[in-house]
């Protein structure tokens, strides 16, 4: 008995001397305790605590069953919008943009239900699987993380607001009517601008607080020199995290219905490189004057 008491001392003894560094467990555990909502702190005890017990979930099941539900009466009210085949095939994504696109999208496509998972971990009764979908997630991250910068500097010089957002923004793109109005739009839409930047500079921001989540236990200089203790910064990219992570999901549900579902053949743009003449003449019709007025097509 005596025996496994010190082998317990022992080890309990080693992982304290090995914490000595640690930024949550060495010594700067008495301070980061006493500093606890103190003035200089960031206060987030109370607000971290309501928002990850009770308004992160409810937040992430509206959209979960929400987005689709409206997506889905969409669907079956207005139907597809359907374009020519008969007409030119205009060149719009080139190689580069098609693999950088969908590296993304393979990233995205298991961080999204992955994140759902860790969010209702308890429901999934924790264990194995949440563990297993947690490390997906970070393997995801890093998969991301190597096609946010090509895809922010490839497009952004298409990305920037005009006018046309403005006047797509009144009529819902057009995708609330069955006809085939000419839409005011340059290469990219409203929506698909908001989409990028939520997933580009959004995406970075959500990759520094993920990692800040899944490493934890790290000291950064510029975090002390702000005066944060570690705990705050912790609830910061927790909170920030999440809240991002609500618009991503929302955002990526309506990127994939427009894609693969509103507009009938969407897909294949980013599978070839070409869109239909007809698609590009209606919904971005602003870029296909600039075309013609090029005679690019």
């Amino acid at each position: 008995m005596k025996k496994s008491i010190l082998i317990i001392f022992l080890a309990l003894a080693s992982v304290a001397f090995a914490a000595t560094d640690s930024a949550i467990y060495g010594k700067d555990l008495i301070p980061n305790i006493l500093g606890y909502d103190k003035e200089g702190s960031l206060h987030l005890g109370q607000w971290f605590t309501i928002l990850q017990g009770k308004y992160f979930s409810i937040g992430f099941l509206a959209i979960a069953f929400g987005v689709p539900a409206v997506f889905l009466i969409h669907y079956l009210v207005i139907g597809p919008m359907i374009f020519s085949h008969d007409r030119k095939k205009i060149h719009v994504f080139t190689l580069f943009h098609r693999v950088i696109h969908w590296l993304a999208a393979i990233s995205f496509l298991v961080l999204v239900p992955t994140g759902f998972v860790m969010v209702f971990g308890t429901t999934f009764g924790g264990g194995e699987f949440v563990r297993v979908c947690k490390e997906l997630h970070a393997i995801s991250t890093v998969l991301f993380s190597i096609s946010v910068i090509p895809m922010l500097l490839m497009w952004i010089k298409d990305m920037f607001p005009t006018l046309d957002d403005i006047k797509w923004m009144m009529i819902v793109g057009g995708y609330l009517n069955k006809r085939k109005d000419p839409v005011p739009a340059g290469k990219f839409n409203a929506g698909q601008k908001m989409w990028f930047w939520l997933c580009t500079v959004g995406g970075i921001v959500m990759i520094l607080t993920g990692a800040a989540m899944y490493f934890q236990d790290f000291k950064l200089e510029v975090i002390v020199q702000m005066g944060l203790s570690q705990i705050d910064f912790l609830r910061a990219s927790a909170i920030v995290h999440n809240i991002l992570g609500m618009a991503v999901a929302a955002l990526f549900f309506v990127h994939v219905y427009m894609s693969v579902f509103a507009i009938k053949g969407a897909i294949h743009s980013m599978i070839t490189g070409y869109k239909e003449e007809e698609e590009v003449e209606i919904l971005h019709s602003s870029y296909y004057k600039k075309l013609k007025d090029n005679k690019e097509i």
